[in-house]
Order: structure tokens, then C-alpha cells, then sequence
């Protein structure tokens, strides 16, 4: 591909054909999720009331594989994205049988490990000290995957921990790609990452259409743990091409509100691996606001992270402390009970 308009032409159609892909395909799975009674229970620790059915993630999912697999074969290298279609692949079938059935955590777990270090071979790599390094030279190559390793898998998992409420997932998704297109095409990088983004945020953009508070279906563990397979695999692309602070601005939201949700469960000696009510946004639907007050703050925040990643661009890291400041503004507001209305 070459030129701009080029660039532009297949940008829009990786945006708006995913959209529509994504939306008819979630419409599609659930009407057999309904017929097949797949459903999601309410119990103490859900928030939701009435059965919903689950697995709407699969709509997501049959629309990223084929579409990010085009782009991988006309833009990306070929060999690049085939560890990462593969992984997403194992992760969906791993995660729709712990959806049906219950996994423990070591399969789950296992699938995961497996994915991720398959997946380490996609990420860039070049002769120059420090280029396609995640942490920009600052640890050798073998630590550098180590703990790039170590945050993908945190990433898979925090994004399945926070798909908790109508519409959060799917509106991070559609952030996270966005924000990602964006930035990847103003730093002037590889075209396929813009490509790949825009086919994230299209997909579930589609998906949220049915998501939204009062959701019609739930996505799911097999749409949130490929959903963080492969965001995280861009947000790593990213930080390796030298635009490591867009690419921590982007999903901070995420990343804050179930890292410390983890380290206070941690410290109170709770059992971390145990599904729980205790995340920043379930609390807030718990004092008082709606799923959907809650996914507009989230999203308002999603947007001055984006706008403190561009500026990135130009100004590096100078622009965190803002971006902290309004994670942190948002979280002690959740963490507010609502106002009454009258």
C-alpha cells in the first residue's frame, strides 16, 4: 500500500466494515445464544439481575480474525501476525469451553502462557541497541521479553476482570484501538498498526451496540481474554516503535483500576484469583450510578488520555504526571456516591 489516500480508503474500510461485520455477526450470536439457553445467572457477585445470555464476544471475534487476517496478508508481513491470529484462535476455544463449562485457573492459565510466548516473535526487533526493545534498551533483550511477557499476561487478564459491567469492555476495546490508529498513523509508523487498530475499535464498536446498559448479551471470556491478547500485543508493538508513554496513556484506566484493586486485595489477604465486586467501577454501580454513567466517565477519561498521547508525540514523558492526575481524579470519584435526583 502507498500514498495517503491509499492509506485513507483502507482505513475508513477496516473502520466501518469491521463495524458492520461486528453488529451483524453479535446480532447473529444472539439469537443462538437465546435458543441454546447460554446464559448468564445473576448471583452475589454479578451486577446484573435477570438471566443474560452470554458469549457475544464470539460476534467481536469472527469479525477481527478474517479482517485482521486480510490486513496481515495484503499490509503486515504474513509470518508477523500468524503467532497472533494462532494465539487468539487457542485463547477463544480455551476461553468459550471455560465459558460453558468452568475451567481451572492452570488451563486457563497454561493456553495463556503459551500465547503470549508464542506471540513474543511478532513483536519488532532490530540490530540497533535498544530498537524494537519494549523498555527503549533500558534491560537486555532477555529481560526486555521477560517482562514484556509478564505485562501481556497481566494485560490478558486484567481486561477479563474488568469486563464486568454493560458496555465497559467493549468501549475500552474501542478506545484502545482508536487511540492506538491514531497515534501509530500521526508517529508515522509500520500503516498495518493503524489498520489493526481501526479493525479493534470497529469491532467492537458493533458489539457495544448490543452492549449497551441495559445489555441485550454479555461478551464473555471468549471475547475478553483474545480482546486483551490482542490489544496488548498492539500496545507492545507500540511501546517497541519508541511511543512507550502513548502506549501506558492509552489503556491506563484499565491498567490502574485493576492493578490496584489486585495489590488492596493482596494486602487484605484476599483470594486474588476469586471473582469479586471490588474493582473501582463496581463500586461506583454500587453507591448509586448506572452502567452507563459509569462506561461515559470511563470514556471521558479514554479521550484526555488520548489527547495527552498525542502530545506526547512532541513532548514525551513530561505529559504522565497529567495523565496520572486524571486517572486519579476519576478513580476518587467512582469511588463518590452518586448524587441523588430528585
Amino acid at each position: 500500500m502507498s500514498g495517503p489516500l491509499a492509506l485513507f480508503l483502507a482505513s475508513f474500510l477496516a473502520l466501518a466494515g469491521s463495524f458492520a461485520l461486528s453488529w451483524l455477526f453479535t446480532g447473529r450470536v444472539l439469537a443462538y445464544l437465546r435458543r441454546k439457553a447460554i446464559l448468564d445467572h445473576p448471583n452475589d457477585r454479578s451486577s446484573h439481575s435477570i438471566p443474560t445470555p452470554r458469549g457475544g464476544g464470539w460476534g467481536v471475534m469472527l469479525t477481527l480474525l478474517p479482517v485482521w487476517t486480510l490486513i496481515a496478508m495484503t499490509v503486515d508481513h504474513p509470518l508477523r501476525a500468524l503467532p497472533i491470529l494462532a494465539g487468539t484462535v487457542a485463547l477463544m476455544a480455551v476461553s468459550w469451553m471455560d465459558d460453558r463449562r468452568g475451567l481451572g485457573p492452570a488451563p486457563r492459565f497454561l493456553a495463556q502462557i503459551a500465547a503470549v510466548v508464542a506471540g513474543l516473535t511478532a513483536l519488532p526487533g532490530g540490530a540497533l541497541p535498544g530498537d524494537g526493545l519494549v523498555f527503549q534498551g533500558l534491560l537486555p533483550f532477555w529481560a526486555d521479553r521477560l517482562v514484556a511477557a509478564v505485562g501481556w499476561l497481566w494485560f490478558v487478564n486484567l481486561f477479563n476482570f474488568m469486563d464486568g459491567i454493560d458496555g465497559l469492555a467493549g468501549g475500552e476495546a474501542a478506545s484502545v484501538g482508536a487511540g492506538l490508529a491514531l497515534v501509530a498513523a500521526l508517529g508515522v509508523l509500520d500503516p498495518a498498526l493503524t489498520l489493526y487498530g481501526l479493525a479493534a475499535a470497529g469491532a467492537a464498536l458493533g458489539f457495544l451496540v448490543w452492549n449497551w446498559h441495559p445489555a441485550k448479551l454479555f461478551m464473555g471470556d471468549v471475547g475478553s481474554v483474545p480482546l486483551g491478547f490482542t490489544l496488548g500485543w498492539l500496545l507492545l508493538v507500540l511501546a517497541a516503535s519508541g511511543l512507550w508513554v502513548a502506549a501506558l496513556l492509552i489503556p491506563a484506566y484499565f491498567l490502574a483500576d485493576a492493578t490496584l484493586t489486585l495489590l488492596r486485595r493482596l494486602a487484605e489477604g484476599k483470594k486474588v484469583w476469586q471473582a469479586h465486586r471490588e474493582h473501582f467501577y463496581q463500586k461506583a454501580t454500587q453507591r448509586g450510578r448506572t452502567h452507563a454513567q459509569v462506561v461515559r466517565l470511563v470514556l471521558a477519561l479514554n479521550a484526555t488520555l488520548l489527547l495527552l498521547a498525542v502530545a506526547s508525540l512532541a513532548l514525551g514523558w513530561t505529559v504522565l504526571p497529567a495523565g496520572a492526575a486524571a486517572v486519579v481524579l476519576l478513580l476518587a470519584l467512582l469511588a463518590r456516591p452518586a448524587r441523588a435526583t430528585a
